[in-house]
């Protein structure tokens, strides 16, 4: 490790209170420039085990820096990932108070509903078209409770590789009426048009980050499995938030989902 678990924990700590507070920190790695992604992918697990013991459940996982744009600004050619707790989703008809988190941002994913469990290593995208039972529209919640997003690849997984929240939308589409890799998407803020992709822009189709995720966790003793939520990243620009903003994320032949902010 490059940094001993005393530190991890305290890190820990600092982020989960940072949370709690919605008062954001100096970036980790300013005070511990020592810390690698394994350290911080610890750091992420601490804070999920004291919230599991505390009665939380997994309810899935999400892929971040699945764009070829961001993983350049971060200086790695991989994503990463994060969890997505119970206690984490959003629902369309429930306001979002949004003094309670640092710095939200909206981003638009084509979410996956897992109908088997997924193989780990060696996981194909053909595993993943026969495990995903639906294809649902989808908005994550992300935050960051590092200052300014002033952040670096162990920053942001370190703290849950900046996951805040999941809403679903109500449309259920089977994914072999589907094509998952060419999904038009736009978003509107308060009715104007603030952002448009195409889910080719997640590592070129969605399905990959679905298999690498199933991977990569595998090598910390996680499996995907039924009935989890899969985020497999943003289909557009993450989307600064503001109190009383009104979102609605459409999806060409998968429906919408909505956000509303207090």
């Amino acid at each position: 490790m490059a940094v001993d678990q005393a530190i991890r924990e305290q890190i820990a700590a600092d982020l989960a209170q940072a949370e709690t507070a919605a008062t954001a920190i100096n970036r980790p790695t300013d005070t511990h420039p020592d810390l690698d992604v394994v350290d911080a992918y610890e750091i992420q697990l601490i804070n999920i085990r004291k919230r599991l013991d505390a009665g939380a459940k997994v309810a899935g996982h999400k892929v971040g820096l699945a764009s070829e744009a961001m993983q350049k600004m971060m200086g790695v050619d991989e994503p990463d990932y994060g969890h997505l707790l119970d206690e984490m989703q959003y629902f369309e008809e429930t306001p979002i108070d949004a003094k309670k988190l640092c710095f939200p941002r909206v981003e638009v994913e084509v979410g996956f509903i897992l109908g088997e469990d997924l193989p780990g290593e060696g996981c194909t995208n053909s595993d993943v078209i026969a495990a995903v039972e639906w294809v649902v529209p989808s908005i994550e919640l992300i935050d960051s409770r590092i200052k300014d997003w002033n952040i670096t690849l162990c920053d942001t997984i370190a703290d849950n590789a900046s996951s805040c929240g999941w809403i679903l939308g109500q449309q259920r589409v089977p994914i072999s009426e589907i094509d998952t890799g060419d999904i038009d998407a736009v978003l509107h803020r308060n009715g104007e048009i603030v952002a448009k992709g195409n889910s080719s822009a997640v590592l070129g189709h969605p399905l990959n980050a679905v298999s690498w995720l199933a991977r990569k966790v595998d090598s910390f003793g996680v499996r995907l499995r039924k009935g989890d939520i899969i985020l497999p990243g943003t289909a557009t620009r993450a989307i600064d938030i503001s109190s009383g903003d009104h979102f609605v994320a459409e999806f060409a032949g998968l429906g919408s989902v909505t956000l509303d902010f207090t």
